[in-house]
């Protein structure tokens, strides 16, 4: 039988991280963790389906990147909670390692 999608997806995010999928994630797991992954580091939650984003966040991911690929950019998009420091940031998966090296340590 083969992966339902969202178990696939897991699968692969897991594994870009070098890790695998939590086979049994949330309360059901016996890994001590209700991470996506079993990553040692980092918890990872993964959302499929585009229905649970709000239709601004995709509108905005879709116009970013195009604005970003008529001026041959890596589209970046960065998210401030007000009165939090620091921010998150939504970048692809194709551009980690890109995005990275660009990076300037304050």
């Amino acid at each position: 039988m083969a992966d339902k999608s969202w178990k696939a997806f897991e699968r692969v995010v897991a594994r870009f991280f070098g890790t695998e999928r939590n086979p049994l994630s949330g309360e059901n797991s016996r890994h001590h963790t209700n991470s996506d992954s079993l990553h040692p580091t980092l918890y990872i939650e993964c959302k499929r389906d585009l229905s649970i984003f709000p239709k601004k966040l995709i509108d905005l991911i879709m116009d970013t990147e195009e604005k970003a690929s008529q001026e041959g950019k890596i589209p970046i998009i960065a998210l401030k909670q007000h009165r939090r420091k620091g921010f998150y940031m939504l970048i692809h998966s194709a551009d980690v390692l890109d995005v990275a090296s660009e990076v300037v340590e304050e």
